[in-house]
């Protein structure tokens, strides 16, 4: 593995406590709201950084997204984030969102540009009336809303429509400039690529957080074609480790927790201190990963 540079982590080494941060998507049934906030209810006590909440395709999901991140304000005390995306909406629509975020309290949005409405791998044509890319939506809510935090997307195998990694960086550059304070990156197996992108990140003097986005492969044959989609490679290691068991949950989730509790412990080896899960709305992984990474309930920490 790629030792971590000084340029990458400017000295800082891991610390006996990582912060760590959720992503949840918001309900569609009953049924699954309850499993949620099952959910929230189970990973509430392990303090995390933060807890977002995804923002489907063409603001699909919107008045979910709201209503969840509401809840979490009022029922718990977890410090929520907002996902926002530019598409299929005019800038007054998205202003008008924003506003009612803030308005409830909400003061991290996650701010991304957002896949075509026609789905991953098909043409991205923004509104004509809309924010036109990421930076744009960004730098539409910092000029209202200065008392608000962005975290962005970030890349190490590249946005799967940039043509080089240079130019997926000029435009996480362009990101930053517009008033982003974080970046989380999209799902990755192979910790080497996200040291190596790091380093140029480092390179460009970068120097916000890029945030390891970690997702513990609960069904590996589902995640894998979801993953593969967006852009990240599923090395033929990975896939050994799930060969045959399709049929299998409960090894499968075994075999899940060992695979994503290695790639931590790895990166925090090597300097990495911050973790930010893709839940899928399910505790249990998430929880196992952070207890061996030290971290326990209502804040208690254990040497890792």
């Amino acid at each position: 593995m790629t030792e971590v540079t000084p340029a990458a982590f400017d000295g800082h080494r891991a610390l006996h406590s990582p912060k760590i941060s959720f992503e949840f998507f918001p309900p569609k049934t009953e049924e699954m709201e309850r499993s949620l906030w099952e959910t929230i209810n189970r990973l509430a006590p392990l303090m995390p950084n933060f807890v977002s909440v995804t923002y489907g395709a063409g603001g699909s999901t919107r008045e979910r997204t709201h209503s969840t991140i509401a809840r979490i304000l009022k029922e718990t005390r977890l410090t929520p984030a907002a996902h926002l995306t530019c598409v299929g909406a005019p800038k007054g629509e998205i202003d008008d969102v924003v506003a009612r975020y803030h308005e409830i309290g909400v003061r991290h949005i996650v701010a991304l540009r957002g896949d075509p409405t026609t789905g991953i791998g098909t043409a991205y044509h923004a509104h004509p009336d809309g924010y036109q890319s990421s930076p744009d939506l960004i730098a539409g809510i910092k000029k209202r809303y200065p008392d608000i935090e962005i975290s962005v997307s970030a890349y190490p195998e590249k946005h799967p429509e940039s043509p080089t990694i240079d130019a997926d960086i000029d435009t996480l550059q362009a990101k930053v400039d517009a008033g982003a304070a974080r970046a989380i990156t999209q799902v990755f197996f192979d910790n080497d690529l996200y040291f190596r992108y790091l380093d140029r990140v480092r390179a460009r003097r970068i120097d916000i957080p890029i945030v390891p986005g970690i997702m513990p492969m609960h069904n590996f044959k589902q995640a894998r074609g979801f993953v593969t989609r967006a852009g990240t490679t599923v090395p033929d290691w990975l896939a050994e480790k799930f060969a045959g068991l399709d049929d299998d949950a409960e090894t499968r989730k075994l075999v899940a927790a060992a695979v994503a509790a290695g790639q931590v412990h790895k990166l925090a080896k090597h300097g990495v201190d911050t973790f930010h899960f893709y839940t899928m709305n399910r505790a249990d992984l998430v929880f196992a990963i952070s207890h061996l990474l030290g971290i326990r309930p209502n804040g208690a920490q254990k040497a890792a």
